[in-house]
């Protein structure tokens, strides 16, 4: 008797434990589909963003507010592919550096980058677009988008990803994610007051045409007569540069401050 009672008692807990950890796989799966359906999706704002005033440069399908510097359309090697721009270096033909549309002067602007391996790019701003300015870096600072690890350009520290290049930072401040992974970017232009953040790491602060601001160009190559008019004016278009190899760009969005 007492060994039937048992056996019934552990049949009973058996089935008990079994339906728990089927209840548990169930729940599991639920709470994915519901984390997977609630996440954000690219090239998309929030309400909360809407309301506070953000604005998408990038609708994840065209290249719509964007052109080819000191051109009307963009050029065939700038794509979008899986909502994403793409620059693609094999085309032969339709390169450039993209801007866009717009001038910005007070402004936050939030980013997604990721480069291929050996590549190198860079977000230039405060573009003064303009024939007797061949270059969108002749008027623009940079910060500098590269593949640290095999990129021609990783000699120089202030050179690397996420920096603003050829003037300020170091290696222990550009963190960037491994080549194929996508890179954050935050960067603040308040009444001339510069910010950069690269994955959540503040990689430059300084006040544009201040004298520390002016000593960086002193030593930079930013100093002869051919960047008379680098870095003058706290206002203009924001490009994607072209360099060599591929570069990938996605939820591109900005608001004004």
């Amino acid at each position: 008797m007492v060994k039937e009672m048992f056996t019934i008692y552990y049949l009973r807990t058996f089935k008990n434990i079994k339906q728990m950890k089927k209840n548990l796989i169930i729940f599991t799966i639920l709470a994915l589909f519901c984390s997977a359906s609630m996440a954000q999706k690219p090239n998309t704002l929030t309400k909360k963003e809407i309301k506070q005033g953000w604005k998408l440069l990038f609708d994840g399908s065209t290249t719509k507010g964007w052109h080819t510097y000191l051109k009307d359309t963009v050029g065939a090697k700038w794509k979008v592919i899986e909502g994403a721009i793409v620059f693609d270096e094999t085309q032969r033909r339709g390169g450039g550096d993209i801007v866009t549309n717009e001038e910005f002067e007070n402004y936050e602007l939030n980013l997604e980058w990721k480069i291929s391996k050996g590549g190198n790019s860079g977000i230039i701003f405060n573009i003064q677009e303009d024939k007797k300015f061949p270059y969108t870096w002749m008027t623009g600072p940079e910060m500098q988008v590269l593949d640290n690890i095999d990129a021609d350009d990783n000699k120089k520290e202030n050179h690397l990803a996420g920096l603003l290049y050829d003037m300020s930072g170091d290696a222990s401040l550009s963190k960037p994610k491994p080549v194929g992974e996508w890179n954050q970017v935050k960067l603040i232009q308040n009444k001339g007051h510069l910010t950069f953040w690269l994955n959540g790491i503040k990689t430059f602060d300084g006040q544009i045409g201040s004298e520390a601001w002016n000593a960086l160009i002193t030593n930079s190559k930013f100093k002869g007569n051919m960047f008379a008019n680098f870095a003058k004016v706290n206002k203009g278009k924001i490009a994607l540069q072209e360099h060599p190899g591929s570069s990938q760009w996605r939820n591109i969005k900005i608001r004004t401050l």
